[in-house]
């Protein structure tokens, strides 16, 4: 039997070309800033620790075409996001409902 140590670990790609590069990145589209922000909103609502939820910084999860990335394991579903609203809706829906957040999800 597995047991996980975490019941969802959600990773925000952080990762940054540069300016010039050819491809877009997901820090050049604030992706440090509102992992930042999803942080502090999980441990807010009580849902950070062991056999809880973590978000944690990735590097490329190369899907940048597709506007900045997290992916939530262990179901392996991937979103992009623009704004904070985004995010709550990412915690409030998948997080803490377990319903995916359809309007968000990145195409596998």
């Amino acid at each position: 039997m597995t047991r996980q140590y975490y019941q969802r670990h959600v990773f925000f790609c952080t990762n940054d070309r540069g300016a010039g590069a050819e491809r877009p990145s997901c820090n050049q589209c604030g992706s440090v800033a509102l992992r930042d922000y999803a942080k502090a909103r999980v441990k807010e609502l009580d849902l950070a620790g062991p056999g809880k939820v973590r978000i944690n910084t990735s590097g490329c999860l190369d899907r940048c075409e597709q506007g900045p990335a997290i992916v939530v394991y262990p179901e392996g579903t991937w979103y992009t996001y623009i704004d904070e609203d985004d995010i709550d809706e990412i915690i409030d829906q998948h997080l803490v409902e377990g319903r995916v957040v359809e309007r968000l999800l990145i195409d596998p």
